[in-house]
């Protein structure tokens, strides 16, 4: 398999050398608001300032959310209230990354909740296009070339080498980044986020791209299956029998490692008073004896390596019994039936389901009209995941008003949403402009705690699991100033190769009905960036910035007309973007856009 910890910190070593400049820093960017910005008439921007806004009005509002417990109502009855844009919005910030306008219209056209939850629990069946070598690079000063795969190709099927593997995880962690970005109007990518969560694992720890990728795919496959086959191909997954040592496990020299974490994080949990005992991880251990890879590194199964002698488990699997034999499949097909057969599974995997799509707090109440009801519509259906999710986002317990704007937003939520809000793409002159985008916000990504491919523990991120702070770990000092750096960057413009990555202010409010109404704008604009309805307060400060202080509308009116009526005036142009890239400055930097 090669020196996988070697090959690591080459990789890293490598790209420890690119030059500073290939990232802008936030000054620069930032300096792109403050000072100049690009247009289309190849003209600087310049942004006078504006009088600064009274803090304490932003400051009023949304802050408090974060520390605020709420007990949500209502149970699993499928929701029969109205459906306006306020639930389409909802529906689509849980269940995709960011909210999109064209999207929203889309759910909208639906007519009710129950035909927009189908559209969006309906997944596409085939696999995406694979990532392919963007990452060969000419440059002289720090060339490298994968003398296997030619640019353009997919490397997916390409031979281990040493040399290439950073490259090609980077270049699946920058696909991946993709398809949350232009994924349309359902769930798939969500829901793999979802299952990476639960189960866990590294790329780092089998560090090979072409690992990273079907351990993806294989998520992706079975995000709405069946669970019970879903945990099997987990269990003979690559990347899952390396990273918990798996593959060392044999009957000479047992590993708990795999057995212990395939019940407590994996399917039983450890929130019920009853569960499994440490002989029980001792037995599945041994039944899980002598998957190993062979020399491919493909995973194998050899019975000279499998403890072939007879396992029997503790009163919680009411003594069940296991016959040693040389089929390691059967044994594995026991093992799992016989997991399943507790109730506890169906309870915990729905208590982690409601946790990242609904809430964190799971309290009496919750438990019995959700999590219950959820678990048994998960055991009827012989532990299909599709039904589950159905049953909870039609729900009116999903509608509650206390749900929306309850969770703080992940980083991917957070990155791939602000560009989803804004419709934009990632530019791609290059091929290696391609690449170098999508690692550039992948290290953003990893700057706020969560980088894709790699959660910090086999436990997942701590978001989801640790109380009593749950979604507000995503926030600090340190991270909080990052998410703003990454909005700045944005409004001022990111170069990428000869194109620049930027908002568009003046394109986000044109496709609204009625742009030249600054009430209507700001209205339309902050039902696509606010999950919640802000008081009139805080909209009559940010009007201000449309008006430049000024009393009337008609300042803003006339100032949109003349841009609409004269669209190559660069002054006209110039007075509109100054005052929508304030407003957007400001909008994004308020406490309720970290909230979905």
């Amino acid at each position: 398999m090669g020196d996988i910890k070697l090959s690591r910190r080459r990789f890293l070593k490598k790209m420890a050398n690119t030059p500073a400049e290939t990232f802008p820093s936030a000054e620069s960017r930032i300096a792109g608001v403050n000072a100049g910005s690009p247009s289309p008439f190849g003209i600087n921007v310049q942004i006078e300032r504006l009088p600064d806004l009274p803090d304490d009005i932003f400051g009023q509002e949304g802050d408090h959310r974060f520390n605020t417990e709420m007990t949500l109502q209502g149970g699993l009855d499928p929701y029969q209230g109205p459906w306006t844009k306020v639930e389409a919005a909802h529906l689509l910030r849980r269940t995709t990354f960011g909210l999109k306008k064209a999207q929203l219209d889309q759910m909208l056209a639906l007519g009710n909740a129950e035909a927009a939850v189908d559209a969006i629990l309906s997944v596409p069946t085939a696999p995406p296009a694979p990532p392919i070598n963007n990452y060969n690079n000419y440059d002289p000063n720090n060339t490298y070339i994968d003398p296997e795969v030619p640019s353009g190709t997919t490397w997916i099927n390409a031979p281990y080498d040493v040399n290439a593997e950073g490259y090609r995880i980077e270049s699946w962690r920058g696909w991946w980044l993709n398809l949350m970005l232009e994924s349309e109007a359902n769930i798939q990518e969500k829901m793999t986020l979802f299952w990476h969560n639960h189960f866990a694992t590294k790329t780092e720890a089998l560090f090979r791209g072409k690992a990273a990728y079907k351990h993806n795919q294989m998520l992706r496959e079975n995000s709405l299956g069946n669970f019970k086959s879903f945990v099997k191909a987990v269990t003979l997954d690559p990347l899952m029998l390396y990273f918990l040592n798996g593959y060392l496990n044999n009957v000479v020299a047992p590993d708990e490692n795999y057995a212990r974490e395939l019940q407590e994080l994996f399917t039983v949990g450890k929130e019920s008073a009853a569960t499994y005992s440490e002989d029980d991880v001792v037995v599945a251990a041994r039944v899980l004896t002598g998957w190993t890879f062979d020399a491919n590194g493909e995973v194998v199964f050899y019975p000279n390596l499998h403890d072939q002698g007879f396992k029997v488990f503790s009163s919680f699997y009411n003594g069940a019994q296991i016959a040693g034999s040389s089929d390691g499949n059967a044994e594995l097909d026991a093992l799992l039936n016989m997991i399943f057969q507790k109730e506890e599974v169906s309870l915990f995997i729905c208590r982690e389901i409601y946790r990242f799509f609904v809430y964190y707090k799971i309290d009496a109440q919750v438990e019995n009209d959700v999590i219950v009801p959820m678990a048994q519509i998960f055991r009827d259906n012989n532990y299909e995941i599709l039904p589950v999710m159905r049953a909870l986002l039609l729900s009116e317990h999903f509608f509650d008003a206390a749900n929306k704007g309850c969770q703080i937003k992940n980083p991917l939520d957070l990155t791939v949403g602000l560009l989803r809000n804004y419709n934009l793409s990632f530019p791609s002159p290059t091929l290696f402009d391609q690449y170098y985008v999508r690692l550039s916000l992948n290290y953003f990504n990893g700057a706020l705690q969560m980088l894709p491919g790699d959660p910090p523990n086999v436990a997942g991120w701590q978001a989801y699991r640790q109380s009593p702070s749950y979604y507000r770990m995503w926030i600090s000092s340190d991270t909080i100033r990052n998410r703003n750096f990454l909005c700045d960057y944005l409004i001022g413009g990111v170069p990428v190769g000869t194109e620049t990555l930027v908002i568009d202010p003046i394109g986000f409010s044109a496709q609204f009905s009625d742009p030249s109404d600054p009430n209507l704008l700001l209205d339309d604009t902050l039902s696509i960036l606010f999950p919640m309805p802000v008081s009139a307060l805080k909209k009559i400060a940010l009007k201000s910035i449309l008006l430049s202080g000024q009393a009337s509308d008609h300042y803003w009116t006339d100032a949109w007309n003349a841009l609409v009526n004269n669209p190559t005036d660069p002054m006209a142009y110039q007075t509109v973007w100054i005052r929508l890239a304030l407003l957007h400055r400001q909008v994004l930097r308020m406490a309720d856009y970290q909230l979905i």
